[in-house]
């Protein structure tokens, strides 16, 4: 990894490449350097805190944050004294470990790749836009993003929200949408797809730390398209958070509040004072795309961000440079998540001829055997101010003073810290402990860091006990300081009882069959299957229907006018010709066990016929279909169609195939309708047709009834466009939805114009709704493989936004419709982010099993089969032992549910790391309270 660097230069060709780059002198030996801080305590001069958007000081010697990586100091050359005027140079004689090194030069140098992958993130928007909204000529008009650094624990002011003018405590505050987005004045014509959904989280936030706070977000559309996103709209509403519809016309100083003066849709003009203004300020390409694309030779949009082609979403123009981020399109972290994993994936297949070249295993020390004596160590963290905000930190620390086996115990601000981790290792080798007990955030995010840790200290990595004071302790009982202490120190006592009878468990890894079942050949599918034949892996493709193609094959062109046939047509052929893929069509699951790396598939045809498949992984993109809603003459009315029949009937060859007049419906049957979900592609399926039918027929009257045109990302410009040509749109409110009926041979339109404001009637020639998308199968699916779905039925992933495309059951993943409603080039990105997942245990060609797993003593086990009958994993097997049943577990597909443990009557099943002892030992500790001792007068 180098940091502190610039692009110098690109040649040569796909796979063999030679990048040159400027290292810049960091002034600090990284290797020497201990991120004591020392240093920067005795620089004597001060610098605006970049990092935290100049709300603070730091020094020209510095580290953005506790867990920059690497944890190193470095110098502003800039702002150093030394470097610009040869003088000070303080620092040097108090670093301990002679780290800084003025002497440190830019350095040139050349590196040969095979790909290049471009994320350099995002701009911002210039300060010229936020001005007309008082945006630095009031202290308390703030951006969205020094707000964020406002709230965050550990930022600037610890959390507290206060007014930069008298430092009081906001009590009205205004979030503005789309501050330079959808603004052709700062050329910005685009959505920036995130803004909405993070003043919303802002706006909640803030309401966590004064529920009192009146908050009110001014937008145009609330573009929450996300999955699940309009859910978090529904909380902050719940929270009381207000949402107006209106443009914000400017911002004034008004005495000591703030004046906001904005339009509503009726017409009206109104203003309202504020404490605080926040601007939710959209993402520009960064500021030097030009250069990148210079060096590169790639080619920008009109927005200068990388230009990609929708069949092909993360490919540039140069053969073997890929994009991903927000560089390729403004996007939220799951999307940037998703991007980065596909391109690694194709990457991979570029690069697959030089697999296994160049890598350098780690090693570990070979583990310690386990004394008799127990000794544990306890670390508490205080994250920051997330725990010690509200829990007494050194109280619970020194609440393990004198327990039994605690042999040592300190605190720290960060234990997630790269500091922090090393600290762990040295005080476990220092101390001889073999036994650890981490009260921190929750095991889920930083349990693998810390197990890691243990091993390279040469501890089994399975004696560590975690405890969660930050979610159960300090942030549910955030106003009650005194019980969240003495509830952290209850679990921290309870979680030495039961560290005292950990021990080490073993660790298993079983050999992967190199090849994947995919189910559903649409276009996902085939990406899913295509990406891991060219890295070289087998797939079996399987395809409920007749042939392949899926949803792709009922659309003419895409929104960006890309023509779908023919593409379908050569990906089919590409997927039929290539030797790696197998194809069942009309086929469909019948049976599935097995464990990652091991799966065992029954896929039956039609005609009854089954086929035994034996598979690594697994990766579902079953598709999706139309809704077909009640209440708007659908099916009873041939002239009301769905966008998708509308778009046959355009691409068709009838003269009068462009209505004279039509209206649209947007969210016809969802968000809160039939559906309560988003289906995302519905506006931009709306605004192409509306532009085919302007084509067709320029004096054609077409009108959108919507509830928030959901045209993000660069469809705005098709948005912009149809408005242009003159399509109307009109949005309309839930509880007035407008009403399809048949008045004779006519057909009637009746809706509320909040324009207008009264009820208008129309009689067009066409109504076309744009429904929502439902997930095919997923419910028989989730049954077969025990993998869970989200209330609308969709795919639940591992981690909404970390692993958006893995599921909790090891081994299986999810792209495309199955995992929620998404645009052709989202979908193509997930597939191929899918694959390349897919690909990890396939490459490994091994994977590990978690050592806690369920154990069977078989002589307390009477085989009575009820753990095997409950089993929803299918881990638990009868076998004979001495002509006798008994139960035995198959750790490699067990989950460490504990169904088994907890049914067995003769208590034979124990699991490993939570026997019933350490469980005993806990309930023990948590009546062990110490009373303290009268004082006698």
């Amino acid at each position: 990894m180098i940091t502190n660097a610039d692009l110098l230069a690109l040649d040569g060709k796909p796979g063999d490449f030679t990048v040159k780059v400027r290292k810049r002198p960091r002034y600090i030996d990284a290797d020497k350097c201990t991120a004591c801080g020392l240093c920067t305590q005795y620089c004597p001069k001060h610098l605006s805190d970049a990092y935290n958007e100049g709300l603070a000081l730091t020094r020209p010697i510095h580290i953005d944050y506790a867990q920059a990586v690497p944890a190193t100091y470095y110098i502003d050359p800039s702002a150093c004294m030394s470097v610009q005027h040869d003088t000070c140079q303080i620092c040097v004689p108090v670093c301990q470990s002679h780290a800084i090194d003025f002497s440190q030069q830019p350095e040139e140098v050349e590196i040969k790749v095979g790909a290049m992958v471009l994320s350099p993130g995002f701009g911002r928007i210039d300060d010229a836009t936020l001005e007309k909204y008082s945006y630095g000529e009031h202290p308390d008009v703030v951006t969205a993003v020094e707000f964020e650094r406002m709230t965050t624990a550990s930022g600037p002011f610890l959390g507290e929200v206060k007014c930069f003018s008298d430092g009081r405590h906001p009590k009205s505050m205004a979030f503005i949408q789309c501050v330079g987005s959808r603004d052709l004045g700062c050329n910005n014509g685009y959505c920036s797809s995130v803004c909405c959904m993070y003043a919303i989280k802002e706006a909640m936030v803030a309401k966590e730390h004064d529920p009192e706070v009146d908050i009110t977000v001014y937008y145009m559309d609330i573009r929450t398209q996300g999955k699940d996103f309009d859910k978090a709209r529904e909380r902050a509403e719940a929270m009381g958070v207000k949402f107006v519809r209106a443009k914000v016309a400017g911002v004034t100083p008004w005495g000591n509040n703030l004046r906001l003066t904005y339009s509503t849709l009726d017409g009206k003009h109104e203003f309202k004072p504020y404490d605080m203004v926040v601007l939710s300020v959209g993402l520009e390409a960064p500021k030097d795309a030009q250069g990148i694309a210079e060096m590169t030779g790639i080619e920008l949009n009109h927005y200068d961000f990388a230009k990609t082609d929708t069949f092909s979403p993360l490919n540039t123009s140069v053969e073997g440079v890929v994009v991903a981020g927000a560089f390729q399109g403004p996007k939220d972290i799951p999307e940037s998540v998703t991007q980065a994993s596909a391109t690694a994936g194709i990457v991979a297949g570029m690069l697959q001829q030089q697999r296994g070249l160049g890598i350098v295993h780690k090693s570990y020390p070979d583990e310690k055997p386990m004394d008799e004596e127990v000794r544990i160590g306890v670390f508490v963290c205080h994250c920051g101010i997330n725990i010690a905000s509200v829990v007494d930190v050194r109280k619970v620390e020194d609440s393990v003073e004198g327990m039994e086996g605690v042999v040592y115990h300190t605190d720290s601000l960060y234990s997630c810290s790269a500091d922090a981790v090393k600290t762990l290792k040295d005080r476990i080798i220092e101390h001889n402990l073999n036994r650890v007990v981490i009260a921190a955030c929750s095991p889920r995010t930083h349990e693998p860091l810390f197990q890691e840790t243990l091993k390279d200290a040469g501890l089994n990595r399975c004696l560590i006990e975690m405890v969660n004071i930050r979610d159960q302790c300090s942030w549910v009982h955030a106003g009650e300081p005194e019980a969240a202490t003495d509830k952290s120190q209850d679990l921290v006592r309870m979680a030495v009882a039961k560290a005292r009878g950990m021990r080490p468990l073993p660790e298993q890894t079983v050999p992967v069959t190199p090849k994947a079942l995919i189910i559903g050949a649409g276009i996902a599918g085939m990406t899913v299957a295509l990406n891991l034949a060219e890295q070289g892996f087998d797939s079996v493709l399987v395809e409920k229907g007749e042939k392949l193609g899926g949803s792709l094959g009922l659309l003419n062109h895409t929104l960006d006018t890309h023509e779908t046939a023919s593409h379908l047509q050569k990906l089919v052929a590409k997927v039929e010709a290539n030797k790696h893929i197998d194809v069942l069509t009309k086929a469909e699951l019948k049976d599935f066990s097995g464990f990652i790396g091991n799966f065992s598939s029954v896929v039956g045809e039609e005609g009854g016929a089954e086929h035994t498949v034996d598979h690594g992984v697994v990766v579902l993109a079953t598709g999706g279909h139309e809704h077909r809603p009640e209440g708007y003459q659908l099916e009873e009315n041939s002239k009301v169609l769905t966008q998708t029949e509308l778009e046959k009937r355009l691409a068709g060859k009838a003269k009068n195939r462009a209505p004279k007049s039509i209206v649209m419906i947007q969210c016809a049957g969802s968000r809160g309708d039939d559906l309560k979900y988003c289906s995302k592609v519905c506006c931009n399926h709306a605004v192409k047709n509306a532009l085919t039918i302007k084509e067709l027929n320029p004096a054609s009257q077409v009108i959108v009834l919507y509830r928030d045109m959901r045209t993000y990302g660069y469809a705005e410009d098709a948005y912009r466009e149809a408005r242009l040509k003159g399509v109307i749109f009109i949005p309309y409110e839930l509880d007035r939805k407008p009403v399809v009926s048949e008045e004779g041979k006519k057909l009637q339109v009746t809706f509320f114009d909040s324009l207008l404001q009264e009820e208008v009637e129309m009689t067009p020639e066409l109504v076309a709704l744009s429904v929502g998308i439902v997930p095919d199968g997923t419910e028989d699916l989730s049954k077969l493989l025990k993998a869970p779905l989200t209330d609308d039925r969709f795919f639940l992933e591992a981690h909404v936004k970390l692993r958006p495309v893995e599921l909790p059951v090891s081994g299986v993943y999810v792209c495309g419709l199955a995992h929620g409603p998404k645009p052709v080039d989202e979908t193509i990105a997930q597939a191929q982010a899918a694959a390349a997942k897919a690909a990890i245990p396939l490459v490994k060609g091994a994977v590990s099993i978690d050592p806690i797993v369920s154990v069977v003593e078989q002589e307390k086990c009477i085989g009575c089969g009820i753990c095997a009958s409950l089993c929803p994993f299918g881990s638990i097997e009868m076998i004979k032992v001495d002509k006798k049943r008994k139960a035995q577990t198959i750790a490699a597909s067990c989950k460490a549910c504990g169904i088994c443990s907890s049914h067995c009557p003769t208590f034979a099943i124990s699991m490993g790391g939570f026997t019933n002892e350490q469980i005993m030992d806990q309930i023990t500790a948590f009546g062990n309270v110490k009373v303290a001792e009268p004082v006698e007068a």
